[in-house]
């Protein structure tokens, strides 16, 4: 026969239900995290355009003229020029 929720059995140990006075508070906590952090990231844009970046890569590159190249002096021992 089991012993009754919250005392111990025979053997000393506590009764398994005794667990979920521990885990559901940690579980809401955790679920509430996660809806602040779902309401924080919505509320700052972050899920405002989902299309465009993943078709930015599709799209051509414009040429950026950067000037004329220099060329980089090396002093490092065995190089020639």
């Amino acid at each position: 026969m089991r012993a009754p929720s919250g005392r111990p059995n025979e053997r000393g140990r506590q009764q398994p239900m005794n667990l979920i006075y521990l885990i559901l508070p940690i579980a809401l906590l955790i679920a509430a995290g996660f809806v602040f952090a779902f309401v924080w990231a919505t509320r700052q844009g972050q899920f405002d355009d989902m299309d465009t970046p993943s078709m930015r890569i599709l799209g051509e590159d414009d040429e950026i003229d950067v000037g004329p190249a220099k060329k980089v002096e090396s002093n490092s021992p065995g190089t020639t020029d």
